[in-house]
């Protein structure tokens, strides 16, 4: 059996040589290089984030969600599973993401929904969040959190808005196989994205203080919810019609001129094949709690809780602990690597540098 160890994470001086620049007040949309991620976001139709529904209501189980629940949803896109959170469980959602784009389509469509007294949305970066400390019941870090940053500094910002026992929910790629560090670099760069070793996730979150972690594999056949293979990531060759394709290429084009089209066909093929082909790419939801307690809390010890999740997803008893997870996935990759300041009712508290609560 093998021994999980502690894997070293990418060095900055080269896991960010193909990310736009990450000093303070840079503009993380300056880049004229798109990736992946950039171009299915310019599709106009509403799309689930790789997992779908099946992933989100798993998430508002796990987490306990209900209504009046302050949720963070931190490169929240244009809002679609956010918004699904607060029409299915009546919590009041916050929604986060580097691109003013997609937070101004995301306030329209909750205006137009008739959400816009219970969903809010800030352009911000995930390594600088804009609001104070502890108020949120549930915070969620999704795809796109560490396309521009440090995934440690972005992990660092989501338990630090969470409450004293709180939920911190990462919906993240996972490499299944170990990857060289350039070749890592290159990939992140044409997702939009930054996989890590499930491993590395999990020591980030430790690191923060975060306790009772839980991981579900959401791309594995034998271990995901879900009755068929899904792709962790978006596959534009599949997803999208020839004319939605054109489309999407002409906003392309609009945005980042030929050179970013160039640049995305390129890209694409790529992904295609590491999706296809490859496949050392996964998709794992990992869950646990903000170190600390709150103040008259009521909360069920997770093994109470354990029966009811299972009864809801009968596969959910597959789902396994930190250390029984390591043993079940890191053979498994050892033998395939041979082959989102004033007071708004409802709304958190937005605070300034420096302001404590």
């Amino acid at each position: 059996m093998m021994t999980a160890v502690p894997l070293p994470l990418p060095s900055r001086s080269v896991a960010f040589l193909s990310m736009p620049s990450n000093e303070p007040g840079t503009d993380v949309q300056a880049s004229t290089v798109p990736s992946m991620l950039d171009l299915v976001r310019l599709s106009p139709r509403l799309l689930f984030p790789p997992g779908g529904v099946d992933l989100y209501r798993q998430i508002a189980l796990l987490t306990e969600m209900s209504a009046d629940d302050e949720v963070l949803h931190v490169a929240c896109g244009k809002g679609v599973s956010l918004g699904y959170f607060v029409t299915e469980f009546c919590v009041q959602g916050s929604g986060v993401d580097a691109d003013p784009t997609m937070v101004e389509f995301a306030e329209g469509r909750s205006r137009d929904d008739g959400l816009g007294d219970r969903l809010q949305f800030q352009t911000g970066r995930s390594d600088a969040l804009p609001y104070r400390d502890e108020i949120f019941d549930v915070v969620v870090g999704e795809i796109g959190l560490a396309n521009h940053c440090d995934p440690a500094d972005a992990i660092r910002e989501l338990v630090r808005v969470s409450k004293p026992g709180g939920f911190v929910v990462l919906v993240q790629l996972v490499w299944k196989a170990p990857v060289e560090e350039v070749r890592r670099v290159v990939l992140a760069a044409h997702l939009g994205a930054q996989p890590l070793m499930v491993v590395e996730w999990k020591r980030l979150l430790r690191e923060q203080g975060v306790e009772e972690l839980l991981v579900q594999d959401w791309s594995d056949e034998e271990t995901a919810f879900r009755s068929a293979v899904v792709k962790p990531f978006l596959d534009f060759a599949e997803l999208f019609t020839l004319t939605e394709k054109i489309g999407i290429l002409r906003r392309a084009w609009a945005r980042w001129g030929w050179k970013g089209v160039r640049t995305l066909l390129t890209r694409e093929r790529e992904v295609h094949r590491l999706l296809t082909r490859e496949r050392i790419l996964g998709l794992d939801l990992l869950k646990g709690r903000k170190e600390g307690s709150v103040q008259g809390s009521t909360e069920t010890p997770a093994a109470e809780s354990e029966p009811a999740m299972a009864a809801e997803h009968p596969k959910a008893a597959e789902a396994v602990d930190d250390a029984a997870y390591e043993k079940k996935v890191a053979p498994k990759a050892s033998a395939e690597s041979g082959a989102e300041g004033t007071e708004t009712a409802g709304l958190p508290l937005f605070g300034n540098e420096g302001e404590q609560i």
